[in-house]
């Protein structure tokens, strides 16, 4: 018997009820414990028992990366919201509001120029909640004017990648956003600007046949999931048993695919090295003792 509700008076009721937060608590996916979201926000969204890290928002990854989380976005072309009419569960504009409505952002990429440890960067960042970080016309825009900003300021270029690869609902026009991002790449390299990339979990398909494999350093976070297809597909095809972690960071790593596998808390830190290594730019006073 619920005496709540049964016994206690409607108006009375209404005092002793809390609405919990739907986000709360977070599961950690490997080891199954529950996490306080502040306590998860406030440790870089590393689960803080099994070091899982979770997926952050662009926002939020931006905030960490620059001095003071303060930023300055990079406008991108807005390109056609929806040229193909394409419909599958739902209209694909109704799926694109109900994306922007979940995490305030107009695309899955984030271009924004700021300080890192005093030096001027630009960073992009891939938000996986956008539609699985897909790669449309727009997050190929924003990559693109990201990359152009960066040579317009003479800065490294960072990208954090996340995505499940092309998105379909755009069909040519987003395998297209592959070979315009590659020319974007060639433009920095003709600059000399250094290109660091950062593999989160996941990068998959054509993000990692495209700009994600292009860096002149790559990072990859612990434990990230870094192919074109992914395991269970690769074991359908060949029909053998894959080894344990295949395609994972310390796999990619011990086989030359990433060049080091760092975690979320020294990230900002070993980027900020690797651009005033890339740059000959003098080290500050602490590191220098």
């Amino acid at each position: 018997m619920n005496w709540i509700s049964n016994v206690v008076p409607p108006k009375i009721r209404s005092f002793l009820r809390r609405d919990t937060p739907e986000n709360l608590w977070v599961k950690c996916p490997e080891s199954g414990q529950l996490v306080f979201h502040k306590d998860l926000e406030a440790n870089l969204f590393v689960v803080p028992g099994s070091g899982y890290h979770m997926n952050m928002s662009a926002k939020s990854r931006l905030d960490s990366m620059f001095d003071g989380a303060a930023w300055q976005e990079i406008a991108a072309p807005e390109p056609l919201l929806d040229p193909l009419k394409f419909r599958d569960e739902k209209k694909y504009v109704d799926k694109l509001k109900d994306a922007r409505a979940k995490t305030g952002q107009t695309d899955a990429v984030k271009a924004a120029a700021g300080k890192l440890e005093g030096q001027d960067v630009v960073i992009a960042v891939q938000d996986f909640g956008f539609i699985g970080g897909s790669l449309g016309m727009a997050a190929g825009e924003a990559v693109i004017a990201g990359m152009e900003a960066a040579v317009e300021r003479r800065t490294p270029f960072v990208l954090f990648a996340a995505s499940g690869g092309a998105r379909m609902q755009e069909g040519m026009f987003s395998l297209m956003q592959m070979p315009r991002t590659t020319v974007a790449v060639r433009r920095l390299r003709a600059a000399k600007l250094p290109y660091i990339v950062v593999l989160t979990h996941p990068t998959t398909g054509g993000v990692t046949a495209s700009y994600a494999m292009l860096g002149d350093v790559h990072i990859a976070e612990p434990g990230a999931l870094i192919c074109f297809a992914g395991p269970r597909v690769i074991e359908q095809t060949v029909r053998e048993k894959l080894p344990d972690g295949f395609q994972r960071a310390d796999f990619l790593r011990a086989h030359g695919m990433v060049d080091m596998v760092v975690d979320r808390h020294e990230m900002r830190p070993t980027i900020a090295r690797l651009c005033r290594l890339l740059t000959k730019a003098p080290q500050p006073a602490r590191d220098a003792a």
